[in-house]
């Protein structure tokens, strides 16, 4: 198993991935022209986690707006769950996140999915990870 940068290169491989992970809510912006903006936006803060072969296996999406950090698209293939590869994926993205000065970082997880917030609030809790609950998230289009 290899952990590496994520590149836009990556961006078809994980898109077919995210489709058959239950649970990680995709829309437009995780079009191949969106997601390339986003890790030119944020170069060095993504992850991927690959097999032997080359496939990718674990995914995270990470950036921020230069005051906050954001971590989306935590994802593990469910055969390679329980192998610590969430934790190194969200620990390789928070230093590249602290490095660019970047001193909170926030994830959304979608009310449905199960396994997320079971790690969100079970594993990551241990390492300082807290449910938020005095927020509401707003969005819309334009």
């Amino acid at each position: 198993m290899t952990i590496r940068t994520m590149t836009a290169n990556d961006g078809p491989a994980a898109l077919t991935f995210w489709k058959h992970i239950p649970g990680l809510g995709l829309s437009y912006s995780d079009e191949p022209e969106e997601l390339t903006r986003y890790w030119e936006r944020n170069p060095g803060l993504s992850f991927c986690a690959c097999d032997d072969k080359g496939k990718l296996i674990a995914t995270v999406l990470a950036g921020h707006d230069g005051r906050r950090g954001f971590l989306y698209h935590l994802a593990v293939h469910p055969q390679h769950r329980g192998k610590g590869l969430s934790g190194a994926l969200v620990g390789a993205s928070l230093e590249g996140l602290k490095a660019q000065g970047i001193r909170k970082v926030n994830v959304f997880v979608l009310s449905d999915n199960s396994a997320g917030i079971s790690f969100w609030m079970g594993p990551a809790s241990a390492h300082g990870w807290k449910l938020r609950g005095d927020l509401m998230v707003f969005s819309r289009e334009v």
